[in-house]
């Protein structure tokens, strides 16, 4: 029901929301005309984190075979040790034998055990949904109180060609700033994941939202007829009133479906409780001609009823500016759910208008398959991990006369990387689907070129790509 339209939406606003605001994780750069105490800095900062990759169970030896060591499960469970073993400058040291891993290895087995054993990996342990911040943290502790501290290995840095004991310091603090980076960008990730989560399970509560409204726009009419009967002076139309609006066949037999009144009492809409929204949309409803129309007409059956419904959707609910007014209140996420939701509100009062009598109502599952529950968690973290790669696409065909590439529109650049990661990467869908499915994106979301631009750099990049034999769709 929520379907790929709208998850290749929110997949752009996340990413372009989380790639705007990263803190990168990267190992630092060798100092240029270096001191002393910096040149061994920058030893001591490479073999910690290298450090950290063994006390992982990650070995970091050149030999074939190396045994890595013998640690505890959950500190090979730990985000930054793979983290590190994935980075391409850590590798290029381990090459070319610019660290002295090698002379420390024979002392961090002890090391591991002691981590193992100590009070800090303890309440580490204790710690319940880790976070990369909680790992980040934890290995700052371990090198600057367990590692650096173990006398042997202590003794062993001193005996490092260059050692100084400022640059000893310097190194653990560059150390300590390149994990504290690593937490913060995963950390945002996760966040950027989850809300990416929580956005599609909100526009999936304004499915449901809609149909309360329904409910409590009704429920606003009976307090108003009940109300006027305690008037001082009532009219007769006020004792006697036509009830064919508040006995509405479609409204009682959503009332009485257990599964949506048990949705209704945990609902996060909370209609009955705005005193503006719910007013304002029955007062809409009573002055239309729509609603003047049903009340001249006699009962009629419960899918007339149905219809009835369903035409004050499509006509005075969906498009009213005091219900979007609502939705930007209450939810940042529903800013661009609406239209999609309420075709499919609309969609479901055509089915619920022939469901059998006595069935539960038909409401759309919040995904037509286990397929397209992944899809958006998939493409997000596709476009994370191989955003350099695809981003390598897109600047292979900008046209530096007509384009700088550093000043083209960042969401643009979003765009284009969850469409590449797509084509890539989703055998089962079309290529003109996804070309067109993110042309629309950029006219809705970017500028007024971008959909232009999208489309014709999309094309040279599939085009290339399978030249290059990596798009085979």
């Amino acid at each position: 029901m929520i379907n790929r339209i709208l998850i290749r939406v929110k997949v752009v606003q996340m990413l372009y929301s989380y790639l705007l605001t990263q803190s990168e994780f990267h190992i630092d750069a060798a100092p240029e005309a270096p001191s002393a105490d910096r040149r061994f800095a920058y030893t001591v900062y490479l073999d910690l984190l290298l450090s950290v990759m063994e006390l992982s169970g990650i070995s970091t030896a050149r030999a074939r075979g190396a045994h890595s060591l013998v640690v505890e499960r959950v500190l090979r469970e730990n985000r930054v040790g793979a983290a590190l073993a994935a980075t391409d400058e850590l590798k290029t040291t381990l090459t070319r034998g610019n660290s002295d891993i090698d002379g420390m290895r024979p002392y961090l087995q002890r090391v591991a055990d002691a981590v193992a054993a100590s009070d800090a990996f303890r309440d580490y342990k204790k710690i319940k949904n880790r976070t990369p911040a909680d790992d980040a943290r934890f290995w700052s502790v371990v090198l600057e109180t367990i590692l650096l501290k173990d006398p042997e290995l202590s003794a062993f840095m001193r005996t490092v060609p260059g050692f100084t004991g400022k640059g000893l310091e310097m190194g653990l603090d560059a150390a300590k700033v390149s994990l504290a980076a690593f937490g913060d960008a995963r950390l945002g990730y996760l966040t950027a994941k989850t809300d990416l989560q929580r956005s599609l399970d909100k526009a999936y509560d304004l499915y449901y939202g809609i149909f309360e409204l329904m409910v409590e726009i009704t429920r606003e009419q009976r307090k108003r007829l009940e109300a006027a009967k305690e008037k001082y002076v009532p009219t007769a139309a006020d004792l006697n009133p036509v009830t064919k609006f508040v006995d509405n066949a479609f409204i009682a037999r959503l009332e009485a479906d257990e599964a949506f009144a048990g949705r209704m009492e945990k609902s996060p809409m909370h209609w009955g409780d705005d005193t503006v929204l719910v007013p304002r949309l029955l007062d809409a409803i009573l002055s239309s001609e729509l609603y003047a129309k049903y009340m001249e007409e006699p009962v009629g059956d419960y899918a007339s009823e149905c219809e009835f419904w369903r035409e004050l959707c499509k006509s005075i609910i969906l498009p009213s500016d005091d219900l979007a007014e609502a939705m930007e209140s209450r939810s940042v996420f529903w800013n661009d759910d609406m239209q999609v939701m309420g075709t499919f509100v609309l969609k479901s009062l055509r089915q619920m208008a022939s469901a059998p009598e006595g069935e539960p109502l038909p409401f759309l599952p919040q995904y037509k398959d286990a397929e397209d529950e992944a899809f958006g968690p998939e493409l997000f973290t596709l476009a994370v991990d191989h955003r350099d790669e695809y981003r390598s696409y897109i600047d292979r065909f900008i046209n530096a006369e007509h384009w700088d590439p550093e000043r083209l529109a960042f969401m643009d650049i979003v765009i284009m990387t969850c469409a590449i990661a797509e084509l890539l990467n989703y055998p089962s869908i079309p290529v003109p689907v996804t070309m067109n499915e993110y042309v629309e994106i950029a006219n809705s979301y970017s500028t007024a070129r971008s959909g232009q631009f999208v489309n014709g750099l999309l094309y040279a990049v599939s085009e290339y790509l399978r030249a290059e034999g990596k798009l085979t769709k």
